[in-house]
């Protein structure tokens, strides 16, 4: 099969395109996918540049999300079959291949039917970041109707999921952006207030736009200074949800004064560690978010596609122009 691939770790010039071995038949447990679409991830980009860090081996087939055609299951898998439109994150990890590829073996636990409603390359942009943004929102801070929720970079990937997540549930939503276009993007998801943090003092305009008493829930997607600042955006006894390793000069003070709840999301933890009822967790938020998709709930955002050959000019794109949204890899028949 025709496969994007690395045999070391390094820059996009590392990536190579061509014929790699088929995925042997299934295990009990697994579906084999006829990959149709691929979403495209910064930790793509990561594992990429730093393999070591993580449990791959080599050659290494990057990608986490995954939409596609089930071509067969194994033994004990009785919820799919073949002809079944899913959807899926599996990252590479422990023996397994990443998404980037025409065919890739499965968890059955990590699946769920495709929305309907969208394209294979469009699901395939979904799973990771709103995942992340699930977890982060509804199971870490657990936002309710009402509260008002700081979400950083709003345009990208996790934050225009975490903003439609947030208003589904009656929040309020602050989002940070950096453009005029970025800001007419995050308007029409419906946030409440925007702030340009090239040309605005985030921390200033969120105290201002709460009456000095912060956020309930401030979401840092970036991390460093980000972070940072989100300890004095949150109200006391508020909640700071991070994607990202805070780093060792963190100063944790206005975090502890204010009795921060703070929490930290992964979404790769699943299957790194091997937690099959986290796996069963995150295929059920990908059935309910499938369900808001084809009610016409919530929306993805595809800023570009790429054939799959050209995937290491799609790792570039994304780690030099921030794009709205989400990119995604296409496989031509």
């Amino acid at each position: 099969m025709k496969a994007v691939y690395l045999e070391q770790g390094g820059l996009v010039s590392v990536l190579r395109y061509g014929d790699v071995k088929s995925p042997d038949s299934c295990g009990d447990h697994q579906v084999l996918v006829h990959i149709k679409g691929i979403g495209i991830n910064p930790i793509d980009s990561k594992i990429r540049t730093a393999p070591e860090r993580f449990p791959v081996s080599f050659p290494v087939i990057p990608g986490c999300d995954g939409a596609g055609v089930v071509q067969a299951v194994g033994h004990h898998v009785q919820n799919f079959k073949p002809g079944d439109e899913v959807y899926f994150s599996q990252p590479g990890f422990n023996n397994r291949q990443g998404t980037y590829a025409e065919y890739a073996l499965v968890d059955a636990s990590l699946l769920a039917l495709k929305p309907r409603s969208l394209s294979f390359e469009q699901a395939a942009a979904v799973p990771l970041v709103f995942i992340t943004a699930w977890e982060a929102l509804y199971d870490r801070a657990h936002i309710t109707s009402g509260q008002t929720i700081l979400i950083h970079a709003g345009a990208g990937g996790v934050g225009h999921a975490a903003i439609q997540l947030a208003k589904l549930v009656g929040a309020k939503v602050i989002t940070t952006i950096s453009s005029d276009e970025k800001a007419d993007f995050v308007k029409h998801l419906g946030v409440d207030k925007i702030i340009n943090y090239q040309t605005q003092d985030v921390v200033a305009e969120v105290l201002q736009w709460t009456a000095g008493k912060g956020v309930d829930v401030a979401f840092d997607t970036v991390g460093a200074n980000v972070l940072q600042s989100c300890f004095s955006c949150v109200k006391y006894y508020g909640d700071v949800v991070t994607i990202l390793q805070p780093g060792p000069d963190t100063n944790w003070n206005d975090a502890r004064l204010r009795n921060v709840r703070f929490s930290l999301e992964l979404m790769l933890s699943p299957v790194w560690m091997e937690l099959e009822d986290a796996k069963l967790h995150q295929a059920e938020i990908l059935r309910q978010c499938a369900t808001l998709f084809d009610e016409n709930k919530l929306t993805i955002k595809i800023a570009q596609c790429f054939d799959l050959a050209k995937a290491a000019t799609a790792q570039h794109f994304l780690e030099h122009n921030h794009p709205l949204g989400k990119l995604a890899l296409t496989v031509s028949e």
